[in-house]
């Protein structure tokens, strides 16, 4: 959608979390007098939210007469009276309102309306797994070579309010999730699709529509435009085979592959190897992806917070080999099976388990049929909903010069707020116990 069709319309942001006050503060400097709709299903967020500079420069009262609040558990109603709705990627896609929504053409997206108006070159990446460090690498190739880029999606800052200067000249290296592809129209000039595994599917109504989001990467690009793949995963294969891009491939597990799509994006946009070399060689790599805590009582921590899907914590095993001794899985329940992961698990040196609910006991379960059929022993386990008992019993059970890792196959949401705080946590209490 275009700036220019914005003008005259009833517009209302849905959802006001990180994205929403920014599309707010865009919205306010481009139409300063416009009347705004804010809905969103918590009341108490939107009394009480700090707007200091830390968060965003935006600044608006209750009773500011531009704006017009639809909070509370009837918040979706509000979207029937506006033209356009600039939707949140959290709010979900197949709510009775938000589907009808969509039908009648009037839900967009900030990802929608950054893509239709940008002036400048979009890199963008998206999978399963892998796309922050490998956005945040290629970001670090493209400032070496001299390049005016910016980090924008997930890892970087919402995007309305870098239109407001973007220039043709400029590079957006941006993380595209599977919810900003969702509805798109529009493709990067240079894509990067690195893996689909089964995931978000208390989102989505079935694998496929997943699939079919992650889809737009590529499906709007053009003959001069790129799409960089990883040629071994099978799905990826199945949607680049359809694109009118020029077709890059490459290989590896995620772990290994954001090197890769760094280099060929650094060679389509001609960057001399030596300044990629050198940005690939100073990069910091992100916390919780298997991330190297250090060494405590002689044995190596690793944690692999942000490993949610059994097919994460596979490549984290494949990746340290026999050294893991004891591993810590489970967490929230989104459907997804274990039997591939129990296989590997049985095949593998691993003699200690930490298992958090609620998968915990899924993997357990899918543990002990593979156990049938290979003739092995379950791995000694231990079950618990406390970091600190779980950390503690694994220095017990772990050997010196062994590794000890986080790597669950799960989401978080069963006992941690989020990846963050559970990978915090590991890390606290490995410190901690490694200590005493």
């Amino acid at each position: 959608m275009k700036l220019i069709e914005l003008k005259n319309k009833r517009i209302l942001i849905l959802g006001l979390g990180k994205e929403g006050l920014d599309t707010l503060n865009f919205l306010r400097k481009k139409f300063p007098e416009k009347v705004i709709g804010i809905a969103d299903a918590d009341r108490l967020k939107i009394k009480e939210q700090p707007y200091g500079e830390s968060q965003a420069t935006v600044r608006f009262q209750i009773k500011d007469k531009r704006i017009k609040l639809h909070l509370g558990k009837n918040y979706l109603k509000a979207i029937k009276n506006y033209d356009v709705v600039i939707k949140s990627p959290g709010i979900p896609i197949h709510l009775a309102e938000v589907e009808k929504g969509y039908k009648a053409g009037k839900i967009t997206s900030q990802t929608e309306i950054f893509f239709e108006n940008c002036p400048g070159k979009i890199v963008g990446i998206t999978g399963t797994k892998g796309k922050s460090t490998t956005t945040a690498l290629i970001h670090s190739v493209l400032k070496e070579g001299r390049f005016k880029a910016y980090l924008l999606g997930n890892i970087g800052k919402p995007v309305l309010s870098s239109l407001l200067r973007a220039k043709p000249n400029d590079f957006y290296v941006y993380e595209l999730s599977s919810h900003q592809l969702y509805g798109l129209k529009k493709s990067p000039q240079i894509a990067v699709l690195l893996n689909i595994y089964p995931e978000h599917l208390d989102y989505y109504k079935n694998f496929k529509e997943y699939k079919n989001a992650k889809a737009n990467i590529t499906r709007y690009q053009k003959k001069d435009d790129f799409i960089i793949y990883n040629s071994e995963d099978e799905e990826v294969g199945r949607i680049v085979q359809k694109s009118k891009a020029q077709k890059i491939p490459i290989k590896g597990e995620y772990y290994n592959l954001d090197i890769a799509a760094a280099k060929t994006v650094g060679k389509i946009l001609k960057i001399p190897n030596k300044k990629i070399e050198k940005a690939i060689k100073n990069f910091k790599y992100l916390p919780h992806r298997l991330e190297y805590i250090g060494v405590f009582k002689g044995i190596k921590f690793y944690n692999d917070s942000l490993s949610t899907i059994p097919e994460t914590t596979i490549a984290a095993l494949n990746r340290l080999g026999s050294n893991v001794q004891t591993l810590f899985l489970g967490g929230f329940d989104r459907g997804l099976k274990f039997q591939k992961l129990a296989d590997k698990i049985l095949k593998s040196k691993v003699e200690n388990l930490v298992l958090f609910p609620t998968t915990g006991i899924k993997i357990r379960k899918a543990l002990r049929l593979a156990s049938l059929v290979q003739g092995k022993k379950v791995p000694k386990h231990f079950f618990t909903n406390k970091m600190n008992k779980a950390v503690k019993w694994s220095y017990e059970n772990t050997s010196r010069g062994k590794i000890c890792l986080l790597s669950c196959a799960s989401p978080s949401f069963s006992i941690f707020k989020d990846y963050k705080e559970k990978g915090n946590l590991f890390k606290k209490y490995v410190r901690k116990y490694g200590k005493i």
